[in-house]
C-alpha cells in the first residue's frame, strides 16, 4: 500500500472515530466467499456489471462504499434478500481497470454497519446504513486481559505450526490493546466458514466476540497440530524410504564391484534363465520380459511384486513346447486295450483308428471323444488305458457340480489369490502339452451368476479354436490342439447342444451276465485278492457261486457292486487267514450265503404266473435298463382315468392314449361298448417313490388295460417297449440295447419291440439274441397276439394284420 494512502486512511479514522462524518447512503458492493472485518485490507476483483457501477459511483464521490457478503456464493445477480444485512463500511484505497473490463480494487474495512433500507436497486444497489457502535469494555479487566493473552499465544502457535511466525507479527499482536480490534484481526486471518465469520461480524459486544474467537482458535490449534503431525510422519516415511533405497543401491554397487550379486539381481537373472529354457512363443516371451522389467524396478517387499513372481512362475512352468513322443504300434496298442478291458469293441476300434491316422498324419488334431454310459462300465479306466497305449501322460478332472466359469478359464490377475483354470493347471501338473485329458461328469455341470462353465468349454473342446485357447489368468494364447480330450457322462440330455455337437459320442452299454463273469474272473477277483493281501491260491470262487453273486447279489449295468461283493468275500477270508485258520478257501453256491448273507435280488420274474391286468414294460435309466410293471384295476365309477406311480407328463399322455385306443376298440375285443361308463380305470406303475417318464411304456399300458377289460392274462415272460398312437400304431423307441440287457437280468424271454427298431438288433451281443426272442410289431393287434395268452378276436377290418407275428430268426444277420 502506498504511504500516502495509509496516511490518508489513518487521518480519516482519527478525525471521525465514530464515523459521524460518513454519509448514511452508500453504494453496495456484494462480495462472495469472504466476510470483511474492520481494519481488514483486501484486494477485490470486480467483474459484475452492478458491482462495477457501484465502484465507479464510490470513486466519483468520497471512495466510501458498503461491503456485504451474499448468502449464496454461486448467485451472479443476488437479490436484496439474498445479501446479509450486516456488513462493513470500507474505503477504496486503490483502483485499477483491467483490459477485459474488470476492475481490481484495494479496500479496507472501517467499521460495522447494518442496512436499513435499499435506496436504489436498478443499475446498482444504494443502501441507507446505520453504524453499529461497540459496547465499551472495562479497562484492565482481568478476564479480558487473560482472553487477549490467550488469543495472542494461540495465534502465534498456529503461525508457528504453519511456519509463518515472524517478529513483526508478534509485535503487531502485542501492540493492539483493544479487544474488538484484536478479535477482528485474528478472525480475518482464520480459515472460517462464511456463516461463522458472519456471526462474528454481527457481534457488537467485543468481549463476547473475543471469547468466540478464542474458541475457534482452540479448534484451529488442534487441527493445525494434527496436520503438522501428519505432514511430519509423511516426510519421515519418505525420508526413510529414500534412505533405504540409497543404502540398497550402495550395497548393490559394492556387490557389483566385488563380483557378487544381490538377492534381487539373482532372482531376476534366474527368471531370465527359466524364460529362455521354457521356449515360450514370442507373445509369451515378450510378456515375461515386460513383467521382469517391472519386478526389477519394484521394491522387493511391495505387494504387487508377489503377484508378478507368481505370474512368472506359471509362465516358466507351463509346457509350451514339452510333449511326449507317441509310440504308435497298432498291435501293441490293441494288446494293451484288450489286456485292461474286456469287450468294448466299438471304443477300441475307434482308438485304433485314431492311432492309425495319427501314424499316417502326425500333425492331425486331437479328437474330442465322449464316453456315455451307466456308472461302473469302465469309462474312466478306459481313458487311462488309452494313455498307456499311446505312452502319454494322463490328466483327470471332475466337472460335477462346477458352477463358476473361472474354474475353466481361470481368474483375472486383479483378484487376490487368482490362478489359471483347471485345464491349464492339469497341463502344468503333467508337464506336457499333449496328454490324454479326461473330464469326468460333463453332464453334471451347473451354472449361476458367476457364469456358465459349459460355454467356457466350447473354445477348449473345439478343434478349430483350441489352438489359441486364452486363459483369463495368463491372458496369452495356449495351444490345446495336441491334447486328446476324453469326456464322460451318464446321459447326454443335460449336455448343451452346442457342446454336444463338438464331441464324438461313443455309447458304452451295460455288461451281460457272461461278460460280467469273464471280467470278474480275469480282472476284478485278482485285483481284490491283491488289495486284501491274499495270494491267488488262497481263495477260489466257483463258476456257479460267481454267477449267483452276479444274478442274486447285484442288479446293475456296470461292475461296481460286483467288485464290492467280491471285496467283502476277500476281507472275510483275509480275517480268517489272519486269525490262523486254514490257508485255502473255496466259495461255492452252498457256503456263499454265509459270506454275503441272503440274496438281495431274484433273477426270475417277480410274478410267478401270468395275471390279468399286469404287463411288463422296459425302461431306460442312467444306470442301465430295467423292467417296469404296469398294473390296471377296474372298479365302479363314472369312466374316469386315475394314473399313479409318480409318472411324468409324457407317461400320463401315454396312459390317456392307451385309454382312448381301448375305449375306441371295445367292440373288437368283444366287450360291451358301455362297460366303461360305469367303471373307473386305475393305472399304477410301481414303485411310487421313484419318478418315471418317457413314451416307451405306451403299449405296456394298453396291453394291461385290454387284459383287464377282456379278463385275459398277460404272459409273465413277455416284456414290451414302444410308443402307442390313438390308431394303435407302435412307434420306435431308444435304448433298445440297455433295455434288452435289463430284461435279460430280470429273466425275460420274449421282448415285443417296434418294427422300426429292427436295425438296432445288430448292436446286441450274440449271447443276448440267443437268450431272448425279439418280436418286431407295427400295430397294437400284433402286440396283443403275442402278449395275451388268449388273443382277442380282431375286427374284420384288421384281419390282415391281426395275425400273430413271428419272432426274428438270426436277428441282426
Amino acid at each position: 500500500m502506498a504511504e500516502s494512502d495509509r496516511d490518508d486512511l489513518i487521518s480519516i479514522i482519527e478525525e471521525s472515530e465514530d464515523f459521524k462524518d460518513l454519509p448514511d447512503v452508500l453504494p453496495l458492493l456484494p462480495v462472495r466467499d469472504v466476510v470483511i472485518f474492520t481494519d481488514m485490507l483486501l484486494p477485490l476483483f470486480i467483474g459484475r456489471e452492478k458491482s462495477v457501477r457501484a465502484v465507479e459511483e464510490a470513486m466519483a464521490q468520497d471512495r466510501f462504499l458498503f461491503l456485504a457478503t451474499q448468502k449464496q456464493p454461486g448467485l451472479e445477480n443476488p437479490k436484496a434478500e439474498e445479501i446479509y444485512q450486516v456488513g462493513t463500511v470500507g474505503r477504496i484505497l486503490r483502483m485499477l481497470k483491467l483490459p477485459d473490463g474488470r476492475m481490481k480494487a484495494l479496500v479496507q474495512g472501517l467499521g460495522r454497519a447494518r442496512i436499513i433500507r435499499y435506496v436504489r436497486k436498478k443499475s446498482y444497489y444504494r443502501v441507507k446504513i446505520e453504524l453499529l457502535e461497540e459496547e465499551p469494555t472495562k479497562a484492565a479487566d482481568l478476564e479480558i486481559e487473560a482472553l487477549m493473552r490467550n488469543v495472542r499465544e494461540s495465534s502465534e502457535k498456529i503461525l508457528a505450526l504453519r511456519g509463518e511466525l515472524t517478529n513483526d507479527v508478534g509485535t503487531i499482536l502485542e501492540s493492539i490493546e483493544d479487544p474488538g480490534r484484536l478479535a477482528d484481526l485474528v478472525a480475518s486471518n482464520l480459515k472460517l466458514k462464511i456463516e461463522e465469520s458472519q456471526a462474528l461480524l454481527e457481534m457488537v459486544d467485543s468481549q463476547e466476540r473475543l471469547k468466540k474467537v478464542n474458541e475457534l482458535l482452540s479448534r484451529e490449534v488442534d487441527l493445525s497440530s494434527m496436520q503438522a503431525k501428519i505432514q511430519s510422519d509423511v516426510r519421515d516415511e519418505i525420508s526413510k524410504s529414500q534412505r533405504d533405497y540409497f543404502l540398497r543401491e550402495q550395497v548393490r554397487a559394492i556387490h557389483r564391484e566385488l563380483g557378487d550379486l544381490d538377492d534381487k539381481t539373482q532372482e531376476v537373472d534366474e527368471y531370465r534363465k527359466k524364460c529362455k529354457k521354457a521356449r515360450m512363443p514370442k507373445p509369451a516371451a515378450d510378456e515375461a520380459q515386460r513383467q521382469l522389467k517391472r519386478l526389477e524396478q519394484m521394491h522387493p517387499e511391495a505387494a504387487e511384486s508377489t503377484m508378478i513372481r507368481t505370474y512368472l512362475d506359471w509362465l516358466v512352468e507351463m509346457p509350451w513346447q514339452k510333449a511326449t513322443k507317441d509310440v504308435i504300434d497298432i498291435p501293441k496298442a490293441k494288446e494293451v486295450l484288450d489286456r485292461d478291458h474286456y469287450g468294448l469293441a466299438p471304443v477300441k476300434d475307434r482308438i485304433l483308428e485314431y492311432l492309425s491316422v495319427r501314424k499316417l498324419n502326425p500333425k492331425m488334431k486331437g479328437p474330442i471323444l465322449c464316453f456315455v454310459g451307466p456308472p461302473g462300465v469302465g469309462k474312466t479306466s478306459l481313458g487311462q488305458a488309452i494313455a498307456r497305449a499311446l505312452k502319454r501322460k494322463f490328466v483327470r478332472i471332475s466337472l460335477g457340480g462346477i458352477r463358476d466359469e473361472a474354474e475353466i478359464r481361470g481368474h483375472r490377475r486383479t483378484y487376490i489369490g487368482s490362478m489359471p483354470g483347471r485345464i491349464l493347471q492339469g497341463l502344468k501338473q503333467c508337464g506336457t502339452n499333449n496328454p490324454v485329458f479326461m473330464m469326468d461328469e460333463i453332464d453334471k455341470l451347473g451354472y449361476d451368476f458367476r457364469g456358465d462353465p459349459s460355454s467356457a468349454l466350447l473354445e477348449a473342446l473345439d478343434p478349430e479354436q483350441n489352438s489359441e485357447f486364452s486363459d483369463h489368468y495368463l491372458n496369452l494364447a495356449f495351444d490345446l490342439s495336441s491334447v486328446m480330450f476324453i469326456l464322460t457322462a451318464n446321459l447326454t440330455d443335460t449336455i448343451p447342444s452346442a457342446l454336444l455337437d463338438r464331441m464324438e459320442v461313443i455309447t458304452l452299454s451295460g455288461y451281460t451276465e457272461d461278460e460280467k463273469q469273464d471280467i470278474a474272473e480275469a480282472y476284478l477277483l485278482p485285483r481284490q485278492l491283491k488289495e486284501n493281501g491274499l495270494k491267488p491260491g488262497q481263495l477260489t470262487i466257483s463258476g456257479g457261486a460267481l454267477r449267483q453273486i452276479i444274478t442274486e447279489y447285484t442288479s446293475e449295468a456296470g461292475l461296481r457292486n460286483l467288485e464290492r461283493e467280491l471285496g467283502t468275500i476277500c476281507r472275510k477270508v483275509a480275517r480268517k487267514v489272519a486269525e490262523g485258520g486254514k490257508k485255502k478257501f473255496l466259495v461255492t453256491r452252498g457256503n456263499l450265503p454265509k459270506l454275503l448273507g441272503i440274496p438281495k435280488f431274484f433273477p426270475e420274474m417277480d410274478q410267478e404266473e401270468s395275471q390279468v391286468g399286469l404287463a411288463t414294460g422296459l425302461a431306460w435309466t442312467q444306470v442301465g435298463g430295467e423292467v417296469l410293471y404296469v398294473e390296471v384295476s377296474l372298479f365302479g365309477g363314472k369312466g374316469e382315468l386315475i394314473v399313479t406311480g409318480q409318472l411324468g407328463e409324457v407317461m400320463q399322455e401315454s396312459a390317456r392314449a392307451a385309454m382312448t385306443y381301448a375305449r375306441a376298440n371295445l367292440k373288437a375285443f368283444k366287450v360291451k361298448e358301455t362297460v366303461l361308463d360305469n367303471l373307473d380305470v386305475h393305472i399304477h406303475v410301481p414303485a411310487g417313490a421313484i419318478p418315471k417318464d418317457g413314451p416307451s411304456a405306451g403299449i405296456a399300458m394298453a396291453t394291461a388295460l385290454i387284459s383287464a377289460l377282456t379278463r385275459r392274462p398277460v404272459a409273465k415272460d413277455v416284456a414290451m417297449t414302444g410308443e402307442i398312437t390313438l390308431r394303435g400304431r407302435v412307434l420306435p423307441i431308444g435304448g433298445l440295447k440297455e433295455k434288452a440287457l435289463g430284461g435279460l437280468r430280470a429273466g425275460i424271454r420274449t421282448i415285443v419291440m417296434p418294427e422300426k427298431n429292427r436295425k438296432d438288433l445288430t448292436e446286441l451281443p450274440a449271447y443276448v439274441k440267443r437268450k431272448i426272442k425279439f418280436v418286431p410289431v407295427v400295430h397294437m393287434d400284433q402286440v396283443l397276439a403275442v402278449a395275451l395268452e388268449e388273443a382277442p378276436i380282431a375286427p374284420a377290418a384288421r384281419k390282415g394284420r391281426a395275425k400273430k407275428p413271428q419272432p426274428v430268426e438270426n436277428a441282426g444277420q
